[in-house]
């Protein structure tokens, strides 16, 4: 005969009372073993290192920051003034580069391990050391603002190699843009410098043709036996002398001839000649000497204070404590319910 629907019900009732009551008697196994984890549980939390964590934060430069890397950079000195942005990315370039990252791994991280660590694999330990200093990117909120992060056992070294770190960097970018803006310098300063003997090789070529103009119209003086510029009155004396140069130049007479020649072979420079001479060697002089103080220009802008962290982040005790709890409470409900089946010989939950 088949059983009606009632039937069923009351038989499922009863089996879920049934196993109610088997988990009740077997109360002191479940509560044992979550009392066991939990006491295992707290025994890794409170034994476990502490883990600490420092952090920096970083922003681009202020323009007073910047100024001093822009010394003679003008529009008119055909130089292109550094913008915070030009100077800001040579930085953030700086601080999340490979090669800053190996040289405090070499320099900093290795050092302060035990000599016993040291020794061994040097991927697995750089490896570990990326997850002890990370770079925090920008936000959409904060889009220029980067971090330096560092986890340790110890909260005094975490808190110094945030700084260290941050200060490499800044060092860095330091170093790329003073020599950036110098090599820029020398650039220029050998630019007026090409200028500079092109004038005076014109003025030197010049010299030397007056000088060969001024032979040819002493040889012609001399050949008619004129030694002194005729004495001519009135309007055509203006005119004439106005014009004692190219083919009349024989008119100056001999004598004149000759001490200008003489004078001409003796110049020792043609600087005082050439027009624009000084103020291109003044120029030149100027972006010779162009040095950057590194003391007075910076290129990022620390955002707070860098302080010792004193409550370490890992472990946490009472999350641990909890999920131990929670874990010893589902494991004493399995082992009870696998008893309970195997008991009363059931072969499913």
């Amino acid at each position: 005969m088949a059983s009606t629907p009632t039937t069923t019900q009351e038989a499922n009732e009863i089996d879920l009372i049934e196993l109610v009551a088997a988990l009740w008697a077997q109360k002191l196994l479940i509560i044992s073993l979550a009392l066991a984890v939990v006491l295992a549980a707290a025994m890794y939390a409170f034994f476990s290192k502490p883990v600490y964590e420092a952090r920096v934060y970083l922003q681009s430069p202020t323009l007073n920051g910047i100024a001093d890397f822009n010394y003679g950079r003008t529009s008119g000195a055909e130089l292109t003034p550094f913008t915070i942005k030009d100077v800001y990315e040579v930085f953030t370039r700086n601080l999340q580069s490979e090669s800053l990252r190996r040289t405090f791994f070499n320099e900093v991280y290795l050092p302060s391990l035990p000599a016993s660590e040291r020794g061994g694999s040097q991927d697995v330990l750089y490896a570990n050391f990326l997850r002890t200093l990370t770079i925090g990117l920008p936000s959409k909120e904060q889009p220029d603002r980067y971090s330096v992060i560092v986890q340790g056992e110890n909260p005094a070294q975490v808190a110094d190699w945030v700084k260290a770190f941050a200060a490499r960097a800044g060092v860095a970018a330091k170093k790329e843009m003073i020599s950036n803006a110098t090599r820029e310098a020398e650039v220029r300063a050998r630019n007026l410098d090409q200028q500079i003997s092109t004038l005076q090789e014109t003025e030197s070529r010049i010299r030397q043709d007056s000088i060969t103009r001024l032979r040819e119209a002493l040889a012609i003086a001399e050949a008619i036996g004129l030694q002194n510029p005729p004495i001519i009155s009135g309007n055509l004396s203006v005119e004439l002398s106005a014009g004692m140069d190219g083919q009349l130049t024989y008119m100056r007479g001999s004598r004149a001839l000759k001490a200008e020649i003489k004078n001409l072979e003796a110049r020792k420079s043609d600087d005082p000649f050439i027009g624009q001479l000084r103020a291109l060697q003044i120029k030149q002089s100027f972006y010779t000497d162009l040095q950057v103080n590194p003391d007075t220009v910076s290129v990022y802008r620390q955002d707070g204070p860098i302080e010792q962290p004193d409550r370490p982040i890992k472990p946490q005790k009472g999350l641990i404590m909890l999920l131990g709890l929670i874990l010893g409470g589902v494991l004493g409900l399995i082992i009870a319910l696998v008893r309970y089946f195997v008991g009363s010989g059931k072969d499913r939950f």
